[in-house]
């Protein structure tokens, strides 16, 4: 698939800079998205769920103890524009 289509699309690759705007006030920033991989994400995956959720890391890596948001459903992220 292009880069063109998926910046389209607003689709979220693995990988991507996103902005996180969900729920958590505090936490709302700019984060790197992965598919959450914890137990209950992969269940959901492997049962045909199609609700895709992410797990959120600090895109710079500085921190080792930086926070990680799991199970980020994708209403609650915007691709960054950062990934044009």
């Amino acid at each position: 698939m292009s880069d063109t289509l998926l910046r389209t699309l607003d689709l979220i690759e693995p990988g991507d800079l996103v902005v996180y705007h969900g729920s958590i006030t505090k936490h709302h920033g700019l984060y790197l998205a992965r598919p959450c991989d914890c137990f209950h994400c992969v269940r959901a995956d492997y049962l045909g769920s199609d609700d895709v959720r992410y797990r959120l890391t600090d895109p710079y890596g500085t921190d080792p103890h930086a926070l990680t948001l799991r199970c980020v459903r994708r209403q609650s992220v915007t691709r960054s524009a950062g990934n044009a």
